[in-house]
């Protein structure tokens, strides 16, 4: 992996392609999403109302979420040639998994039937954290990416040619 984020490359990619819009939209999306589950997920383990809504938005916040991870990862084919677990992302795909498997076990609890209201609503949160925990990870790499950029159009000022090539 070269130093920084990305390649001039991949630079070049995530700037054309109409994935890093998707992107751009869904996850503020997903995080208002996440955000009104969250409080109507509270309210219900806090007061006992709401239960139908709650556990209706987890399901409508789990929607979200693998929309944006699968076209994160024809975002991620698109800019690093590999579908998951490109270098630039790695952490973050794998932490990503993590927080499939808890939205994915809620789902399928929901669906079953046989776990408590208070049970499944705790599913949730710990899917919520550990979402949390992977958005900070993913504005991490946008603010690296940014802070590249910057550095990058500092590092853009002509150079002084020399002879044979040789840049001063």
């Amino acid at each position: 992996m070269p130093p920084g984020l990305y390649t001039p490359e991949q630079r070049a990619r995530r700037d054309a392609t109409r994935w890093t819009w998707v992107q751009g939209v869904l996850a503020p999306v997903q995080f208002l999403a996440c955000l009104i589950s969250l409080g109507l997920v509270l309210r219900c383990l806090l007061t006992g109302e709401g239960e139908s809504l709650a556990l209706l938005s987890v399901i409508v916040k789990t929607g979200l979420l693998y929309t944006i991870m699968l076209t994160g990862c024809i975002w991620e084919k698109v800019v690093f040639g590999q579908y998951l677990f490109a270098a630039a992302f790695f952490w973050e795909d794998v932490f990503s998994m993590l927080v499939l498997v808890l939205h994915t076990a809620y789902v399928w609890a929901w669906l079953n039937g046989d776990w408590a209201v208070r049970d499944l609503l705790l599913l949730a949160l710990a899917a919520y954290a550990a979402y949390a925990i992977n958005a900070i990870q993913f504005l991490l790499k946008l603010r690296a990416a940014r802070l590249q950029e910057a550095a990058g159009k500092d590092s853009a000022v002509p150079s002084i040619v020399l002879t044979s090539g040789e840049r001063a």
